[in-house]
């Protein structure tokens, strides 16, 4: 594995598993951004859990399981197209980076580990 592809996939990791501890402890930002996106509220913990698995698959595919982090990458990938086509559709590009750097970390991961 790639020094490179190690570094981005352990920033997406820590971005991820970040993200979702937010979540899950209902940081007031994550409530705000939320709201005004128009995820209702009881979405905020099933959507964080999907955020925490794929942390928890690309860190198993750092630890061998290739397979297994290629998915998560892909699953994330999907996930943050997702939020960003959201964000898009609600004209909240204000607040659009966010979204669209978990995005950014997504794809450069699933890249990076499919040319590995």
């Amino acid at each position: 594995m790639s020094i490179l592809c190690t570094v981005v996939t352990v920033a997406a990791i820590l971005a991820n598993a970040g993200i979702a501890a937010a979540d899950l402890s209902h940081a007031p930002f994550v409530l705000a951004n939320s709201a005004e996106v128009g995820v209702p509220r009881s979405w905020i913990a099933p959507l964080a859990s999907l955020k925490a698995a794929g942390a928890a698959g690309l860190l198993l595919g750092l630890l061998g399981l290739r397979p297994l982090g290629l998915a998560a990458a892909f699953g994330l990938t999907l996930f943050f197209v997702g939020a960003v086509a959201v964000h898009v559709r609600r004209r909240m590009l204000h607040n659009l980076v966010f979204p669209a750097g978990y995005l950014a970390l997504a794809g450069a991961t699933l890249a990076l580990t499919a040319a590995r």
